[in-house]
């Protein structure tokens, strides 16, 4: 689990478990439920920089699509000028 990827709240939560005066049995309690948290929160991370990346490509995709369609009306429009004058 990288430090980096969590929010410093969870970076305080996980030094808080490993090093308060925990008993040995609320640790082993305890310590499963906040990895899960810290290791969902890392995922639902990498899903969403996913699916903001993605977002990013279609929006890119889109003025292309764009750009072409306006291009492709404008030489249509040409060529029916040159048709019928």
């Amino acid at each position: 689990m990288n430090p980096n990827e969590l929010p410093k709240s969870h970076v305080d939560l996980l030094t808080g478990v490993h090093t308060n005066g925990l008993t040995d049995e609320q640790r082993r309690v305890i310590v499963p439920m906040v990895d899960a948290i810290c290791d969902e929160t890392i995922r639902r991370r990498r899903i969403l920089k996913l699916i903001q990346d993605n977002l990013d490509q279609v929006r890119l995709d889109m003025k292309y699509l764009i750009f072409d369609n306006e291009s492709l009306k404008r030489e249509r429009d040409e060529a029916r000028k040159k048709l019928n004058p």
